[in-house]
């Protein structure tokens, strides 16, 4: 019996191959292999490209911090695991030369570093500089340029680090491993880790932080670090990647990953909706074969063995040529992005390639499951009537093995909870709502079907007629819309948002320690050199050492932190206290009120003044509206009420604080001052005139960061484009799978149309209509649902502000009418052109 099955199966396989019997599910399995095995091969190329090239961010592929020397038998053992290591120590200490003194953040490194990355050096004080492979030599120490000017110096001079003299050799431009701490930062020296003993700046009670840097293969770094975890103390150390980097840097990339991963799944879904409407169609194309056999003495059990080996023919013939076809595919966005994104051509995943076969196959099998039960009920009566259709009729079957089939895909491709429910949910929302929606469209059509025919007409009481296949077209549509509206809107905010925090003119110099006598004096000099300074900001150094009177920890000595090891952890360092009326740019009251509007009934006790603090560190350190902060501000405590809480951009690289104060609150005290300024690169030149009557003021040159990002956000958008470019093409594809669907149906109903002597402008005009109709409907409900997943998205996963996107509600039923039309009327052509007797003769 089974070899009989499966000789039948392959004859018929063979026989409907050579018929085009098979080709709307064979392209539907080859377009769900393809779309996914392409997009999450290239997106996971990319994010490899992207992660090697933001791993010079911090120096290499990983990264341990540790308050301890680091162990030397961890580094050996990290050798045996095939991987590239170096060290570095930080510390801070004061620099002395010619009778003067500055706070400098020093860095003693072994000779292999950076692992990832370059520095880079000049000879001359503010210069671009150039990258290199070498470091300091023993008894050197290379220093950035704005501790050239606070000492006076120049190279060849000597500086005093503790007990040891180093000779100034270059002017250090740029490390890898910077960071973006744009206004706490100490200007750098970097000397060799040879010379560190010598120095003896960390002895007991020091603050030290010991860095291991490791690179290689990911999967040797995984095995390494099985093997290192258990060794680890976390309140000691700290294993790191870029993943874990919160900077600009790290944050565009880890944004870029998500929608490399949201675009793959909406591609999933797109395939699966495609399987399911070729399953259908198949199934239906079906039932005269399954009654005939049944007719001759054929058993359930021998056509259901049938029928499953052919979807299993079909299933394997789809993967095969999905995978060539998705590979091929990949390979061209590769190639045609090689001068753009530097995607490694070399490494091979094979992740994508499980997925892609395990979508082929999931889909094949439960979207066929409901058609093919359908297709087994067929009675064998139908031989002699042709109106009797399947049997089964309750479709929870239909709608478990689906909705199961999607969210499974989607959760073991993405292995992210939150994105697939919130995508799943927003589609069996749209899918109820649909249903609705389809009941008011069967009433529209009863009520506007009748009368005087014309093709308008037509349209309707068609669409009343096929309510209920309609009603599938409508669904797919809509999804298939949505789908796509989520992925344009998606790209087009974030790509916005990252060209809004880094415009044109971008402040890329920031002043520091700029006293009140020298502020006027400043703006004036750069004002007669045509260099617009920002906004001067007010600062003054204060410790937040509690909350409602409880005390908070703080940056600490060693000793003391193993005495206090109670309370609420704090900043852990010295906080920057501003103080203004106005609300900085980029900035929004999030709860509370700023200090000048006016408070509402319920304020706060007025008599004591007020502070706005940054949202997220007020989650963290579980502050709320109304507490009392107290900061020791030098001799001084100073003690302010919550009155508001701010979100903060803290991308913008503009000048951001945790805390903002009341004016009144600080009035007497003497501040510094922070400004910030643009200068094009050709005029870089000109920054040692700028600065030399400002000898005492710090320069801080963020202009090498602000590139890195720059370069990073511009590769992610180029990237983010061919994504969606690939999208759109599945999508295009479903849509064009649903019309096919309908073509046997719609081949009797021009056939009826033309006998009963209907004219040719009159049949094509109501298909048209109808199909707008459709499109209209199917695009408006898409624009719906399309900001409910948006808002989830960016709020629950992108960490993006949510916003309305009114003009898609117009752009999105317009476009949908236009383009269903469009493909509805390019698949129906064929049928449209063919006279009554190529009709009739290809019904029979």
């Amino acid at each position: 019996m089974k070899q009989a099955a499966f000789n039948l199966a392959w004859r018929l396989f063979k026989h409907e191959t050579k018929r085009g019997e098979l080709t709307i599910i064979l392209l539907a399995i080859i377009l769900a292999v393809g779309s996914v095995l392409s997009l999450s091969l290239f997106s996971e190329r990319l994010q490899s490209a992207l992660t090697a090239k933001s791993a010079e961010f911090i120096a290499a592929d990983r990264v341990l911090d540790s308050r301890n020397p680091m162990n030397e038998q961890w580094l050996a053992k990290a050798n045996e695991f095939g991987l590239q290591t170096a060290q570095q120590v930080y510390t801070r200490s004061m620099v002395f030369a010619n009778d003067k003194l500055q706070l400098s953040e020093l860095r003693a490194a072994s000779s292999t570093y950076p692992l990832k990355g370059k520095i880079k050096v000049s000879d001359v004080a503010f210069a671009q500089g150039a990258f290199t492979e070498a470091l300091p030599q023993e008894g050197e120490a290379w220093i950035e340029s704005r501790l050239l000017q606070s000492l006076d110096v120049k190279l060849g001079d000597e500086i005093e680090i503790g007990a040891a003299n180093f000779t100034i050799s270059k002017v250090l431009v740029e490390v890898p491993d910077a960071g973006f701490n744009i206004f706490g930062g100490d200007p750098k020296v970097l000397i060799p880790l040879n010379d560190l003993a010598n120095t003896q700046v960390t002895g007991p009670g020091s603050r030290v932080t010991y860095t291991a840097f490791f690179s290689g293969s990911s999967a040797n770094l995984n095995d390494y670090y099985d093997w290192l975890r258990p060794q680890l103390d976390n309140e000691i150390h700290r294993w790191k990647s870029i993943e874990d980097d919160n900077s600009p840097i790290g944050n565009a990339v880890s944004r870029a990953e998500q929608y490399f991963l949201l675009a793959s799944l909406l591609a999933i879904v797109l395939a699966a909706v495609s399987i399911a409407v070729a399953a259908q169609r198949y199934s239906q194309r079906h039932y005269d074969p399954v009654a005939i056999m049944k007719t001759l003495g054929a058993s359930k059990n021998m056509v259901q063995q049938i029928y499953l080996l052919q979807i299993i023919f079909i299933t394997v013939l789809g993967i095969i040529i999905g995978s060539v076809v998705g590979f091929v595919l990949q390979q061209l966005v590769v190639w045609a992005l090689a001068d753009s994104i530097n995607v490694s051509m070399d490494a091979w995943h094979w992740r994508p390639l499980i997925i892609a076969i395990f979508t082929g196959s999931i889909c094949a099998l439960l979207f066929s499951l409901y058609p093919l039960l359908k297709l087994f009920s067929v009675s064998p009566l139908r031989v002699l009537r042709r109106d009797l259709g399947a049997n089964l009729s309750s479709r929870i079957i239909q709608f478990i093995a689906s909705g199961g089939a999607i969210f499974l895909l989607m959760w073991a491709y993405s292995e992210n909870l939150t994105i697939s429910a919130i995508l799943f949910s927003s589609g069996v929302l749209l899918v109820l709502a649909l249903l609705l929606v389809t009941y008011g469209l069967i009433w529209l059509g009863r009520a506007f079907g009748q009368g005087r025919m014309s093709a308008w007409r037509l349209a309707w009481a068609r669409i009343h007629r096929r309510a209920l296949d309609n009603s599938v077209q409508l669904i797919s549509f809509a999804i298939t819309i949505m789908l796509l509206l989520v992925v344009l809107v998606m790209r087009n905010d974030m790509v916005q948002q990252w060209q809004d925090q880094l415009p044109q003119g971008t402040p890329n110099y920031f002043l520091v320690n700029i006293t009140q006598n020298q502020q006027s004096e400043l703006a004036q000099h750069f004002a007669a050199r045509k260099v617009h300074v920002e906004k001067f900001y007010p600062v003054v150094r204060g410790r937040f050492v509690s909350i409602n009177g409880e005390k908070i920890r703080t940056a600490v000595s060693k000793e003391d932190e193993e005495q206090q090891s109670s309370g609420r952890d704090g900043l852990g360092r010295e906080a920057n206290l501003t103080w203004s009326d106005e609300l900085q740019t980029g900035s929004r009251v999030t709860a509370g009120h700023w200090f000048n509007e006016s408070p509402s009934s319920d304020t706060l006790d007025t008599e004591q003044y007020g502070v706005s603090v940054e949202e997220r560190l007020a989650e963290r350190l579980n502050i709320k509206l109304g507490d009392e902060l107290t900061f020791n501000i030098g001799s001084e405590v100073v003690q302010v009420r919550v009155t508001s809480l701010r979100d903060v951009n803290w991308q913008s690289m503009r000048p951001n604080f945790f805390f903002v104060i009341e004016p009144k609150a600080l009035a007497h005290f003497v501040p510094t001052y922070l400004a910030s300024f643009y200068l094009p690169k050709e005029q870089k030149s000109d920054l040692t005139q700028l600065m030399l009557p400002f000898a005492s003021v710090t320069l801080i040159d963020v202009d090498a960061r602000i590139d890195q990002l720059r370069n990073i956000v511009e590769q992610v958008s180029l990237a983010v484009e061919f994504i969606l470019i690939l999208v759109l093409i599945a999508g295009s594809l479903v849509l064009v799978a649903q019309v096919q669907a309908s073509m046997d149906e719609r081949q009797q109903e021009l056939a009826i149309l033309r006998t009963l002597g209907a004219k040719g402008r009159l049949i094509r005009g109501s298909v048209l209509c109808e199909f707008i109709i459709i499109g209209l409907t199917a695009g408006l409900m898409a624009a719906v649902f399309n900001e409910l997943s948006l808002y989830l998205l960016q709020s629950q996963v992108f960490q993006m502000e949510a916003k309305l996107h009114w003009q898609y509600w117009f752009i999105a039923p317009v476009a949908g009418a236009l383009v269903v039309s469009f493909l509805g009327a390019l698949s129906c052509w064929r049928l449209l052109k063919l006279n009554t007797s190529h009709l009739l003769r290809q019904m029979v």
